[in-house]
């Protein structure tokens, strides 16, 4: 090799090592615990090894796999800055499409990395192909070089493959719960292992299932004589507060959680998620399916399941003459929301961010936007009723505002020397504090909109709901909590259900404890919607069942439920 040569040799794999180093720092060890650490480094090298193998190339293999996961690592970084979540496996089937480009266009620092790594990236691994010659074990026969570098080319795919097991040595960074995997920035990590929640796990059916129950529903409907619209609101982070035991002050007390006359179904109701994971309880209410039917995929239901289900809450409603719109109080880019409720069946969704909502918004600015869609949809659509689904944002944690800047009376420490031991007494008065004080917003909000739909002429049903309790950070685990005995030993699962609507209806539907499978199908009752085949059979099991679901004492009747919605109707149907 020429002095010029050897030079260039020299740089190449300076800069490589730099590149390299940059790739450590940046990506394994900003990584949030020790073992993801390890586990995010080992992957490193062992791609190392197989791209060093492969190619017999030092300054090539350390630029490809910097450039690899350091395209991983910033992939991450950047989409969590813009939509507060991580790249995950399943964002590949979303992200490399047409729509890509529209999305980068409106951000200008998106536009300008993403061209970026289309040029930067294939120059550089051809400038490193072509500056630097094959340079593995260069004095050794050819028979030699061959069989070193497709041993440890083997050695590093096995490597490779195992690692990325959940049962391989590093099981204990996979399967997190996806509130944490979206909020710990562990970007290498979370990606990688999120390639195993992709795998969708379909209940098994038994043998012995019982198919001669029939789950067909052959009594007529109550209709009103004009369909009335039905607008549900998912409450985020809302639970009554009332099954806290030391919660018995007048500020526990909210008129969202009470029957009036206009009530037609009311009580407690469990959901399948806790402290986070609103989109699991959207995907209930919306699917009528719990999403621990699917393994953990069904952490991911707004990627891996909305597109395979094929029965839905908006389409019974559509299949029923109404439109379907949606109101998302964020950008519909955040956990793939945009496509989700496409694939739910929705006519119309309709962006936060674009009508002026973000993560500071209150319920009255919800409250706004939705008067003004409303308005708009009757005007565009005067002969069709409406389905409409929204969701509230303010009460979502962290609720630590610090006390002396809410209104009175929540200005102050509400359940003074309520805890033991006494260092939880600051912070539970905190965080309860600020609950009550956003549930005080959300109960205003719920009782202008109610007066909004019911007062005038038009028929109309509203229901609204718990997605999940708040965690604040696991101190509610402290308070005792009153809730049914059905809920076994969930009581963190139990939120609360309303529905109302201002015509009379001839049965009541209240459960002792609803599971929020039912939801959609006690709606349908109520707006005397007709029910395709699924909410028929929906129907069924929850009053066999008494609103019970996965939970049900008859797990003979289940099985036979998920074989006739699953085998016979095929409501899980293969990703298009």
């Amino acid at each position: 090799m020429t002095s010029a040569g050897a030079r260039r040799t020299f740089i190449l794999r300076a800069l490589a090592v730099v590149l390299f180093a940059a790739l450590v720092v940046f990506g394994p060890l900003a990584e949030n615990t020790a073992d993801e650490k390890v586990f995010a480094a080992t992957a490193i090298l062992l791609s190392l090894l197989f791209v060093l193998m492969a190619s017999a190339r030092i300054a090539f293999a350390l630029i490809a796999v910097s450039l690899l996961f350091g395209a991983i690592e910033i992939a991450g970084r950047l989409k969590f800055l813009y939509l507060q979540t991580p790249l995950l496996a399943p964002d590949l089937e979303y992200f490399l499409n047409s729509g890509t480009l529209e999305v980068f266009s409106h951000y200008p620092l998106l536009l300008g990395v993403g061209i970026g790594a289309l040029v930067l990236i294939p120059l550089l691994l051809v400038l490193s192909w072509r500056g630097e010659r094959a340079a593995l074990l260069p004095q050794r026969p050819r028979w030699v070089r061959f069989g070193v570098r497709l041993g440890g080319a083997l050695v590093a795919a096995w490597g490779l493959t195992w690692i990325l097991t959940a049962n391989g040595p590093y099981g204990g960074v996979f399967n997190k719960p996806m509130w944490i995997t979206i909020n710990d920035k562990s970007f290498i990590t979370d990606f990688l292992t999120s390639f195993n929640d992709t795998v969708i796990t379909e209940p098994v059916i038994p043998a012995d299932v019982d198919r001669s129950i029939s789950w067909k529903l052959d009594r007529p409907m109550q209709a009103p004589a004009q369909r009335p619209d039905v607008v549900m609101v998912l409450e985020e982070s809302t639970f009554d507060p009332r099954i806290l035991k030391l919660c018995t002050i007048k500020q526990c007390r909210a008129a969202m959680f009470d029957a009036d006359k206009q009530t037609r179904a009311h009580g407690l109701m469990t959901v399948h998620t806790f402290g986070g994971g609103t989109w699991t309880s959207e995907f209930s209410a919306l699917t009528g399916l719990a999403h621990t039917l699917f393994g953990n995929a069904g952490l991911y239901a707004p990627y891996n399941l909305a597109p395979r289900v094929a029965y839905t809450l908006p389409r019974a409603f559509q299949h029923a003459g109404y439109r379907a719109i949606a109101l998302y109080p964020m950008s519909g880019d955040f956990l793939n929301a945009r496509n989700a409720y496409d694939f739910y069946g929705f006519d119309a969704f309709y962006d936060g961010t674009e009508h002026g909502l973000g993560w500071e918004s209150h319920d009255a600015d919800l409250l706004e936007v939705f008067k003004r869609i409303h308005a708009d949809e009757k005007r565009d659509h005067p002969d069709q009723p409406l389905f409409v689904f929204m969701l509230t944002l303010h009460q979502h944690g962290p609720h630590m505002t610090p006390l002396d800047k809410l209104p009175p009376p929540f200005d102050k420490p509400l359940f003074p020397g309520k805890f033991k031991p006494k260092a939880l007494d600051d912070w539970l008065n905190l965080n309860l504090g600020n609950y009550l004080q956003r549930l005080a917003e959300s109960d205003a909000m719920m009782s202008q909109l109610q007066s909004y739909l019911f007062d005038g002429k038009a028929p109309a049903v509203l229901v609204h709901f718990g997605d999940h309790q708040p965690s604040f950070d696991g101190a509610i685990n402290e308070i005792p909590k009153v809730v049914p005995k059905l809920a076994g030993p969930v009581a963190h699962w139990v939120t609360y259900y309303m529905i109302k609507s201002n015509f009379p209806v001839r049965a009541h539907y209240d459960y002792p404890l609803l599971d929020i499978a039912f939801l959609g199908s006690l709606a349908l009752d109520v707006a005397g919607v007709p029910k395709d085949a699924f909410y028929q059979a929906n129907t069924l099991l929850r009053e066999r069942c008494n609103g019970r679901y996965l939970d049900c004492k008859n797990r003979k009747m289940v099985a036979s439920y998920h074989d006739y919605i699953f085998s016979t109707l095929g409501d899980l149907h293969e990703s298009q």
